[in-house]
């Protein structure tokens, strides 16, 4: 099933991503998409406010650190980025796999390089600039 909106600014875009935290429910992994500056952390922003594990304000793209953990009342927020992670032994230098739990969703920037995710990714949202502030988001679940 697929769904598709346009956001006009950021707070619209983390307004949208609160909005999708009601509809998600642990464990999951979520492929997120888009190119750099598509919005995928300010997606991630509502997300995490949504499930009461961070504020907005809190939340930054884990591009260096590769990997950002948000604690809710309920369930834990993995937010992760794998731009800078080029092949398979890196990536399980990082250990996922011991990250999903009951509890978890996983949260993927840049997992569609790895078929790994493509093949065990729950749901996948796409976001595309589509103007100065637009983006069109598009939710796909399996």
């Amino acid at each position: 099933m697929a769904t598709a909106v346009i956001t006009h600014s950021a707070e619209e875009t983390i307004a949208f991503g609160r909005k999708l935290a009601a509809e998600l429910s642990p464990p999951l992994i979520v492929l997120l998409r888009g190119d750099l500056g598509a919005g995928k952390t300010t997606l991630v922003k509502g997300i995490a406010e949504g499930f009461q594990a961070a504020r907005s304000e809190d939340v930054t793209s884990p591009t260096f650190t590769l990997v950002h953990q948000y604690r809710g009342p309920q369930i834990t927020l993995y937010h992760i980025d794998l731009y800078r992670i080029d092949t398979e032994r890196e990536l399980e230098t990082l250990g996922l796999d011991d990250l999903l739990a009951p509890d978890c969703i996983l949260l993927i920037e840049w997992g569609d390089k790895f078929p790994r995710f493509e093949r065990d990714r729950d749901v996948e949202i796409i976001l595309e600039r589509v103007g100065e502030t637009d983006r069109k988001i598009q939710r796909n679940a399996t």
